[in-house]
């Protein structure tokens, strides 16, 4: 049975463990990365018409009253999972994206050119999103809700997450957990366990973060989305 080490945070670890197991793969779960909500801002929506949101942990670490204050505004979600987490938290008028932050910023970058939006955001983020929107003319207002933080481990528990058995693959979600990933490979008490160890990240930019590995043993989901990601697992390798 094929060992795949789940590297993303809690609370998607745990979810990402089940769909494993459904498909016959045996999981180990090691998040790498953590997010904690950052305290609340007053929040003031000038002239805003409209949210936009590429992190389910954007809206879920979202304080009541941001969320109260917003609600009633058309939010714009990257994707089908982020989308649930906005309808959850409250936001009466939800759209779906194509599941990419890009392609996302694209699509907005037409309706609200000379506009203003608020962007429910992590202090960590990839700048493309806000920059395509900016060079479209949209006036962008990231409201940050949560910070991402790196997790460390001591070599002993790694070994007893992995029965001391090597990796036969891991999952990357997040450029930081990729750096976090490349150094925790390369301690000496470590290096035996993933030596031979599969790399499938979800982008390039997140796969170039980990460049500890022979190329050949580095696979990029076909898009950026999670089942993207999962079917690697199925493919030659």
């Amino acid at each position: 049975m094929l060992r795949v080490l789940v590297t993303r945070p809690e609370p998607g670890a745990s979810r990402t463990a089940h769909r494993l197991e459904e498909t016959g793969f045996k999981p180990v779960l090691l998040p790498l990365t953590e997010t904690k909500a950052l305290p609340a801002a007053g929040l003031t929506l000038d002239d805003a018409v409209a949210v936009a949101v590429t992190s389910a942990n954007a809206v879920r670490h979202a304080p009541e009253e941001i969320i109260a204050t917003l609600a009633a505004l058309p939010c714009h979600a990257v994707g089908k999972r982020t989308a649930q987490a906005a309808r959850r938290a409250g936001f009466l008028s939800v759209s779906e994206g194509p599941g990419d932050a890009e392609a996302l910023a694209d699509r907005l970058a037409a309706d609200f050119s000379g506009k203003t939006i608020v962007y429910l955001c992590g202090r960590v983020r990839f700048p493309a999103f806000e920059q395509r929107l900016v060079t479209a003319g949209v006036r962008v207002h990231a409201v940050e809700t949560y910070d991402t933080l790196t997790m460390g481990y001591p070599d002993e528990v790694i070994l007893e997450r992995l029965s001391g058995q090597p990796a036969d693959a891991v999952l990357l979600y997040s450029a930081k957990a990729a750096a976090a990933m490349q150094i925790l490979a390369r301690r000496p008490a470590l290096r035996g366990l993933f030596e031979k160890t599969w790399v499938f990240a979800l982008s390039t930019r997140i796969a170039a973060a980990f460049d500890g590995v022979a190329s050949e043993r580095i696979r990029i989901a076909a898009q950026p989305d999670e089942d993207a990601l999962l079917a690697l697992l199925q493919g030659p390798r």
